[in-house]
């Protein structure tokens, strides 16, 4: 019988290091693993009638304007380019998801390519998150600069990344699992100059 393969984080080994600096830091800062998600990046002409097709196959909108985001029932919707968007979702395998949005997209002169393998979810959550992320990062990250809604394709250190403002305090990185553990020790090592936070309990 065949034996049946588990999707294991690419940042699987870094989980518990993560944990006990988000416990020391926490309200401060958070460092945590996002979930596997199904990922494809759709190429379509906007104007071609082929973005309305794949809302309908997806159940929400695409956004509008170039460097934002939507939310979907189990993903979400980033736009990277005049033609180019990223979709998730943690509800479909990468497949079926690739199949359905590459069905809707190629009627209209578009395509669709699974990509999820290629992408790593991180958070960085915190009363410090920005700050955190602006030790590597050349963007202005102030939330009048970068509010909720927005999102941006830049450096972290020497690493491409994708940058998702969810929140004041709430930031999602998006990066290329060859990049992950590198990015991940880049703001661990950031994060340890943080002062530890004066609510955490203390080891008896």
């Amino acid at each position: 019988m065949a034996e049946t393969l588990t999707a294991r984080h690419p940042l699987e080994g870094h989980r518990d290091q993560l944990e006990a600096l988000s416990a020391a830091l926490a309200p401060t800062l958070a460092l945590e693993l996002g979930e596997l998600v199904a990922a494809v990046d759709l190429r379509v002409d906007p104007g071609s009638g082929g973005a309305d097709a794949v809302e309908q196959v997806v159940g929400g909108p695409l956004p509008a304007r170039p460097d934002t985001w939507t939310a979907l029932p189990a993903g979400q919707a980033l736009r990277l380019g005049p033609d180019e968007w990223l979709l998730t979702s943690a509800a479909a395998r990468p497949e079926d998801w690739e199949f359905a949005v590459d069905e809707a997209a190629t009627a209209h002169g578009g395509m669709a390519v699974d990509v999820s393998a290629q992408r790593t979810v991180l958070w960085v959550r915190g009363s410090a998150a920005r700050e955190l992320l602006s030790t590597g990062c050349a963007l202005d990250l102030r939330p009048r600069s970068f509010p909720s809604g927005r999102c941006a394709q830049t450096l972290l250190g020497q690493a491409a990344v994708l940058l998702v403002a969810h929140g004041e305090d709430d930031l999602q990185l998006v990066v290329r699992p060859s990049f992950a553990g590198y990015v991940v020790d880049l703001l661990v090592d950031a994060a340890r100059e943080f002062p530890p936070s004066r609510h955490r309990k203390e080891t008896p």
